[in-house]
């Protein structure tokens, strides 16, 4: 599919790969025409977006087949029946095991696509975080993630709220932990649901390419 790999088919839904750097669904304007709606269609044309994961990054991405398993799916995520985990790694070594981010999100206008925590006037917004290794050598930590919300840029902008930027973040990491990678140290790895077309649960897991 155009560099896509798929991870999963069926008559109801598809999951793929989607690659660092590409885009779910068109931008503005022609330059941003290419994305992995737009490859997946070229060979499943039902195939239609169910959520989406930032330019930066990878992971599993979930389609609909159709728009009544695209109304089923998305009621899903409205209503948080996925689990979503993700994979990330960050600048230092948080001092717990594991812990929760409750902080809102709102867009920061003057410079979006940029989002800030703003107490008064965000969304609610969390995330769960439990650290899996820490680096003592390269100062970095791989942490597991789950958006329990799923607000734009959260995973990105909780991590560097409590001092643990991800590696490779060009909007928000200081320099030093932005050049550390050539890509954004953020994959999402797991998907777990019950499938619209039967009820019964499924899981998709893809490991972190770093």
């Amino acid at each position: 599919m155009d560099d896509i790999e798929l991870i999963h088919l069926d008559e109801a839904l598809l999951v793929v790969r989607k690659p660092a750097g590409l885009l779910s669904v068109p931008g503005r304007g022609p330059e941003n025409a290419d994305c992995v709606a737009v490859r997946v269609q070229r060979q499943v044309p039902d195939a239609l977006i169910v959520h989406r994961l930032d330019m930066a990054t990878s992971g599993l991405l979930l389609m609909a087949r159709g728009a009544e398993m695209h109304r089923r799916l998305s009621r899903l995520f409205a209503e948080r029946q996925v689990d979503k985990r993700y994979e990330a790694v960050v600048a230092g070594c948080p001092h717990a095991q594991a812990g929760e981010i409750d902080q809102p999100l709102i867009c920061d206008w003057p410079n979006r696509p940029r989002q800030m925590i703003d107490p008064e006037r965000g969304r609610p917004s969390l995330t769960r975080w439990q650290r899996l290794e820490h680096d003592a050598d390269a100062g970095t930590s791989r942490l597991a993630l789950e958006p329990v919300t799923g607000r734009s840029h959260q995973l990105r902008v909780h991590l560097l709220s409590i001092g643990h930027p991800i590696l490779g973040d060009d909007l928000y990491a200081p320099a030093p932990w932005r050049a550390a990678a050539p890509r954004l140290l953020l994959h999402a790895c797991r998907l777990t649901f019950r499938h619209p077309a039967d009820d019964r649960p499924v899981q998709f897991e893809d490991a972190a390419p770093f």
